[in-house]
């Protein structure tokens, strides 16, 4: 946890909002502490709307850097898709949602449907970049009830609204709404039942660059906020009930729906079926992609947005004197070629529970890394780059058997995403040596394949607040916490079973903790003592 200071004001520091979830990218919809998972709270029951109805709930021995991620292309001719679910109803089928305000059936025997199962392009505001129809979820009795919800930006105005659809009479009703007319940007979108069985919804801090409605902490809105409602029953003149124990249902000026705040742009979140905790995909301003893994059933945090970005003061933000904020667990710099991240699901399927089995696997719109992040039973997390999603992913979603599919954006795809095992061609050890205000860390980078590595370039995430002064053995370059570091004329070649070594000098303001994980020439490193 980190209490926000006294009030304090900054130079404003501006960035173009990204795009599309948002920072300046191709087009398209869109270390690591962590607040302790409480063991006094208890997982509710598996979530009922998951996805992951089957499941395979023991975690995966194998290294994070051994796992290796791929596509393969199964559909085309969707346009700007932004979400995908299964119907949990025998069918196998999966609903696709495009940016337009319909909804693509896919079955894998039969291919893309041509007709779309859903229309509703009439009540849709598709304007700018980010507008559209942005998330769904069916019912868990969707067998039976044949309903869906639908998180869309909507005419005449952009207003953020949440609809059920009933597929028998093809009925759209709005429950939810929130005014978002100022700019186009940061709608969130997501929707999902959770554990306990209600419905959570996510919406952006209302857009524009560093939250200029300063929404992400004020609680009289729903801009910057998940929101949790009960949609099996009608409360006075509301469509939907707020369940009593929602956090600040007694709180004076507060929104009863919150759930949790302090959010930019959370486009995409998802519930782990095995013990309910929740995982967020957070976009961030221009410093700082992260991801945050919550407690289940742990309402009213908040995750600092505008106080924070990431772990680090946002400056020009909004901070709430006393206010106590929930650290992400993984942060990323966008210097790395990112732009947005990507929030996926924790594997739960069985095809490849033995491999990738209670590991978290999310992505970047722009550079299209995999992401896969694991708790180590110590309070952090395992974390490793184990492939490439194809371009632009808008969203990452399950089989009812908990098998991976994702889509993406331009030109309109469908992808099967699969997982094997592939040993590290490198290995990198790390020797530090801490004093005061800095640190030395020699690498040793051994060429564990069996071919030569004819010039090589290895990069490298540094802790929050080191700088490197100087350098041996490479020719290194720093941008934000990123190393890139290429090989010098003399030890540009690593022949197989040799190693290299190479070092830095860096300056640190109390985290000297040695890099976390480390590529070579694009893949993953075993990463030793």
């Amino acid at each position: 946890m980190r209490t926000a200071p006294p009030n304090e004001r900054f130079d404003t520091w501006s960035r173009h909002a990204k795009t599309p979830l948002d920072r300046a990218a191709p087009a398209g919809p869109p270390v690591d502490h962590l607040t302790p998972l409480s063991s006094a709270a208890s997982a509710p029951p598996a979530a009922a709307d998951s996805g992951v109805s089957r499941t395979a709930a023991s975690p995966s021995p194998v290294p994070l850097p051994s796992l290796r991620a791929t596509t393969t292309q199964v559909a085309s001719g969707l346009r700007r898709p932004t979400a995908l679910v299964a119907p949990d109803d025998g069918s196998d089928r999966l609903f696709i949602a495009e940016k337009s305000g319909t909804v693509r059936v896919y079955h894998p025997g039969t291919g893309l449907a041509r007709d779309p199962l859903i229309d509703i392009t009439s009540a849709v505001d598709e304007s700018g970049n980010e507008r559209g129809l942005l998330g769904m979820a069916v019912q868990p009795d969707f067998a039976d009830s044949h309903q869906l919800y639908l998180a869309y930006t909507a005419l005449p105005d952009g207003a953020v609204t949440l609809a059920r659809y009933r597929l028998d009479d093809s009925r759209l009703e709005p429950l939810l709404s929130q005014s978002h007319a100022e700019y186009s940007n940061h709608n969130g979108g997501q929707l999902a039942f959770g554990p306990d069985g209600n419905l959570y919804w996510s919406i952006g801090d209302g857009g524009g660059s560093a939250d200029p409605l300063r929404a992400g902490q004020r609680l009289n809105t729903l801009l910057g906020k998940i929101m949790r409602i009960d949609v099996s029953r009608r409360c006075g003149g509301l469509a939907y009930c707020v369940p009593a124990d929602n956090p600040f249902v007694d709180t004076p000026g507060a929104r009863d729906e919150i759930w949790l705040y302090g959010l930019r742009n959370p486009w995409r979140f998802s519930f782990d079926s095995a013990d309910g905790s929740m995982w967020i995909g957070d976009v961030g301003q221009g410093r700082w992609e992260e991801v945050s893994h919550l407690p289940p059933g742990q309402g009213g945090l908040n995750l600092g947005w505008s106080c924070y970005e990431g772990l680090e003061r946002f400056q020009g933000g909004h901070c709430v004197p006393g206010e106590q904020h929930t650290e992400p667990v993984f942060t990323y710099s966008p210097y790395t070629g990112g732009c947005s991240i990507i929030g996926g699901h924790v594997y739960r399927g069985r095809q490849y529970a033995d491999l990738v089995g209670g590991t978290y696997i999310a992505t970047d719109y722009c550079s299209s890394t995999v992401w896969a992040l694991r708790p180590d039973g110590q309070g952090a997390y395992e974390q490793a780059e184990i492939g490439e999603m194809p371009t632009q992913v808008t969203s990452i979603g399950t089989t009812v058997d908990g098998e991976f599919y994702v889509v993406n954006d331009l030109p309109g795809g469908l992808h099967r995403v699969s997982f094997a095992r592939e040993e590290p061609t490198c290995r990198v050890d790390r020797t530090v040596r801490s004093w005061g205000t800095g640190t030395t860390v020699d690498l040793t980078v051994t060429n564990t394949g069996s071919t030569p590595i004819s010039g090589w370039t290895l990069k490298f995430p540094l802790a929050l607040g080191q700088t490197v002064t100087s350098d041996w053995n490479t020719d290194l370059t720093q941008g934000s916490n990123t190393i890139t570091a290429t090989n010098a004329s003399h030890n540009a070649t690593i022949a197989p079973g040799a190693h290299i070594t190479l070092g830095y000098l860096a300056g640190h303001t109390g985290d000297s903790s040695p890099p976390p994980r480390f590529t070579l020439n694009g893949d993953a490193c075993a990463v030793g003592r």
